[in-house]
């Protein structure tokens, strides 16, 4: 798992064209501390295939207005430059696993 500290961080690993799922959270948010442990398995699980990447809406502003987020946690699945899926709020461990596997394919 990898945290985006800069927004040319971030646009370096869009251009890579590696899958990804965003995941924007915040420190003070309980749901996305509950959330954390299930998108740390995640990393671990497609470790290599897809890029999970922590980004905090407190520390990249930009970032997350970018992406129109409005609450927290919200979670993106990019292919390339481009958004393929989202979820807002919560959302199970099954259901994240099906959207990252979509990106693989």
């Amino acid at each position: 798992m990898r945290n985006i500290n800069s927004n040319k961080e971030f646009n370096e690993l869009v251009k890579s064209g590696k899958p990804m799922m965003l995941d924007f959270y915040a420190d003070w948010c309980g749901p996305c501390q509950s959330l954390l442990p299930t998108v740390e398995k995640l990393a671990e699980e497609f470790k290599g295939e897809v890029e999970i990447v922590k980004i905090n809406v407190d520390e990249q502003k930009d970032i997350a207005a970018k992406f129109q987020v409005r609450s927290i946690p919200s979670l993106f699945f990019m292919q390339g430059n481009k958004v393929k899926d989202s979820v807002r709020g919560g959302a199970s461990e099954a259901s994240l696993r099906k959207k990252i596997k979509a990106l693989m394919n």
